[in-house]
């Protein structure tokens, strides 16, 4: 039986309230960030279609590790995400999205994320 915390639905009620703010905007895409203990997950969603147009993951298979992915801190590779997602965004003609951040606080992991995001050339 799945067990619900108080911090897993206080995270619900966040994003639940930040979900409704973001899709205002039905014009911009929407940037998703995941965050689980290990790793970091970002997709661009365009809304209207409900279809994902870029994806990203700090996830390193052994192919990426064979080409000399590098590895470091979470927060290091949350950064290195958000700059690859800015640069698939960018190739296919994205320039602006909405940040969505999935009802987890706006600091660590997923500041790194938005920074490296806005470093490759996206409009948060």
């Amino acid at each position: 039986m799945y067990k619900v915390t108080l911090r897993k639905t206080s995270r619900i009620r966040r994003k639940i309230k930040i979900r409704k703010d973001v899709t205002k905007n039905v014009l911009l895409p929407r940037l998703s960030l995941f965050r689980s203990n290990k790793y970091v997950y970002a997709q661009i969603i365009d809304d209207q279609t409900g279809k994902t147009l870029v994806s990203a993951a700090s996830f390193i298979g052994k192919k990426a590790a064979e080409k000399g992915a590098k590895k470091g801190t979470k927060t290091e590779q949350s950064f290195e995400v958000g700059k690859v997602i800015a640069k698939k965004a960018l190739g296919k003609g994205i320039k602006q999205v909405a940040f969505d951040r999935n009802g987890f606080r706006f600091h660590g992991r997923v500041k790194k994320l938005a920074e490296g995001a806005r470093e490759g050339g996206l409009q948060i």
